[in-house]
């Protein structure tokens, strides 16, 4: 007889990453403690454990997961160019957990979400944009409104239609609207 696996150890990490998978597969609305539990082979009180907030803790996290992104600045020469990398950096997260969308637009920032946002502020003002914290209240809210588009376009969250693909001009509609938009902003 083979020796059994030892489980895996539960962890907030792990948690997310189980609750990811069912709301990017299944929806937001089928992402339930029970379900949950049961995809980590584990009680559902043993996540409160990791999350003791429950359920609002867990969506919580999730938000906060799939806004906070990181840009290095060392490679933008321009505030223009590090504006276009946070942008890209948020929408490629955005897109990776579609299941969440409605989380992230939603949800106040909060943690590492929101330190995301005071250093992408800090970011853009050093590399001398004139009001970034107004900029990156645009550019956060052109890139989740360009994503909810995009993702709109899939049919992704309607059930009842077949999958579609991405659209594949949706890279250069982002990046034809980012440029417009920052060149807003260099107006301004």
């Amino acid at each position: 007889m083979p020796a059994k696996r030892p489980p895996i150890p539960l962890s907030r990490e792990r948690i997310i990453d189980a609750a990811l998978e069912i709301a990017d597969s299944q929806g937001l609305r089928r992402l339930t403690m029970r379900r949950l539990g049961d995809a980590l082979q584990v009680e559902a009180m043993a996540i409160y454990h990791h999350l003791p907030g429950g359920k609002e803790a867990l969506l919580d996290a999730l938000a906060q997961h799939v806004t906070t992104v990181e840009v290095d600045p060392s490679g933008a020469g321009s505030w223009q160019e590090l504006a276009a990398a946070w942008c890209r950096a948020g929408r490629a997260a955005l897109l990776a957990h579609p299941g969440v969308l409605s989380l992230a637009m939603t949800k106040p920032p909060k943690g590492s979400a929101a330190a995301t946002i005071r250093e992408q502020t800090q970011q853009l003002g050093d590399a001398g944009l004139a009001d970034p914290a107004g900029a990156v209240r645009a550019l956060r809210a052109y890139v989740f409104g360009s994503v909810a588009v995009e993702l709109q376009q899939t049919g992704w969250a309607d059930p009842k239609t077949q999958p579609v693909e991405p659209d594949p001009d949706g890279d250069t509609a982002f990046e034809q609207g980012l440029s417009a938009l920052i060149a807003g902003l260099a107006q301004a």
